[in-house]
């Protein structure tokens, strides 16, 4: 981990990239992909699924039958904290369920607006041996509470066509409608375009791999919705000499272990606070099962010193951060300085561990400094807002005047001539 001191305004940009994977190396495989997908449907899904996954399928659709023996298999204990955690999240995601808005700008014109639900929206989740469950209850229970029609969740099948009861019960338990074992940029595709028997989706939602993440990229030039630009996961903790260096040793090293291409920031203005933390992410690193990935991680992190406290909040908004974290005395002072952050961690006792399982915020969230322009995954995700307007004659009457000439100086005759012909009209009513 490299520490730096009080490091000068313009060397930031530098010293603060993200760690970049090179999409040109597997273009030309999801293009591949995606091109067969569109073509074969069903039988380049089976080609690919039993190729990549070693599974061959006949039928990739979960089965009501599979769903209740996952529940049956998953200990009480996890299947309570699943539960628990689908309450908070919906507890959450129903407050944001504002109402529509109506004005009438002027006599005889009122405009509105409605919140639509999507009809159907497509959710990716990774497999493997640490299934992402969780990310099935970030998705599909605001989908859900934003009233979606239809929730269509795929994820890649173990060599012996399985996937794991733990995604399959948090399915179940967030309302998901119907789960395909299929995965990869084969997957993306498949919801993309539809196949004989996978529905295309109107928004595609979900993390995933290098391959999963450049099929979403791809697919969103040809009109298909996703949620977010993604990437590699990142956390920046703000903390001061109050703040314990093993809380801290702990949030960079939970971010670190999501994989070599994480980035963990630490920013304070003390220095000897940097060392004891420095020290004890290494004893702390010791104990943990991924320390290959931890290591490669922290090969791009920073420690860094800044004894200004403008300074310290100016580069974490310049960093915008995914997850940031203030573990700071003054913390509730400096979390309204937050201007680009996907998700805030106030005081030493909110990981950010609360908010990627249990405390009902979204871990949908946007990286690699998206979070100056994107908001995480939140209930507006899920929906559309159409605007709606009705104006009778007397007050197409007055502003006519002003649409006709706006028209006529942007030299669309056909826009002008569109509020003309109805003034011209004297059988029309009031």
């Amino acid at each position: 981990m490299q520490i730096l001191k009080n490091p000068a305004k313009e060397t930031w940009n530098e010293l603060l990239k993200r760690p970049m994977q090179d999409p040109e190396q597997i273009r030309e495989s999801v293009t591949t992909i995606l091109d067969d997908v569109r073509k074969n449907g069903d039988f380049a899904i089976r080609k690919y699924t039993r190729a990549l996954d070693g599974a061959d399928l006949e039928d990739f659709r979960v089965s009501p039958a599979t769903m209740q023996k996952a529940e049956e298999e998953l200990d009480d204990a996890l299947k309570d904290a699943i539960k628990r955690s689908a309450s908070n999240i919906r507890k959450f995601h129903e407050a944001q369920n504002g109402g529509d808005i109506s004005v009438d700008v002027q006599a005889g014109l009122r405009c509105w607006q409605k919140a639509v639900p999507m009809d159907r929206i497509g959710i990716y989740i990774p497999g493997g041996s640490a299934p992402l469950f969780s990310s099935v209850m970030m998705m599909a229970v605001p989908a859900r509470v934003a009233g979606c029609k239809d929730i269509v969740l795929v994820t890649p099948p173990d060599e012996n066509g399985e996937v794991h009861p733990a995604i399959l019960y948090a399915a179940a338990r967030s309302g998901v409608d119907r789960i395909y074992r299929i995965g990869g940029a084969q997957a993306v595709a498949a919801l993309a375009y539809g196949t004989q028997t996978i529905p295309q989706v109107d928004k595609i939602f979900g993390p995933g791999n290098q391959f999963v993440t450049l099929a979403k990229q791809m697919v969103s030039l040809e009109g298909v919705a996703i949620d977010l630009p993604a990437g590699p996961s990142e956390v920046l903790v703000v903390a001061d000499k109050n703040t314990p260096p093993r809380f801290i040793a702990a949030d960079l090293l939970s971010q670190a272990e999501h994989g070599p291409d994480s980035q963990v920031i630490l920013i304070a203005d003390d220095e000897q606070l940097i060392d004891r933390a420095k020290r004890a992410v290494e004893q702390m690193m010791q104990q943990l099962p991924k320390q290959e990935i931890i290591g490669r991680s922290l090969e791009s992190s920073k420690l860094i010193f800044l004894t200004d406290q403008r300074q310290i909040m100016d580069m974490v908004n310049y960093y915008a951060p995914e997850h940031l974290i203030l573990a700071t005395e003054n913390a509730d002072e400096l979390a309204g300085e937050v201007r680009n952050a996907g998700s805030v961690f106030i005081g030493n006792y909110t990981p950010e561990s609360l908010g990627d399982y249990s405390s009902g915020t979204n871990h949908v969230l946007p990286t690699n400094g998206a979070a100056k322009a994107y908001s995480g995954v939140n209930l507006d995700s899920f929906r559309k807002r159409i605007t709606f307007q009705k104006a009778d004659r007397k007050a197409l009457e007055d502003i006519g005047s002003a649409t006709m000439e706006m028209a006529k100086a942007e030299g669309l005759e056909a826009h002008r001539k569109a509020v003309e012909v109805r003034l011209n009209d004297q059988n029309a009513s009031l």
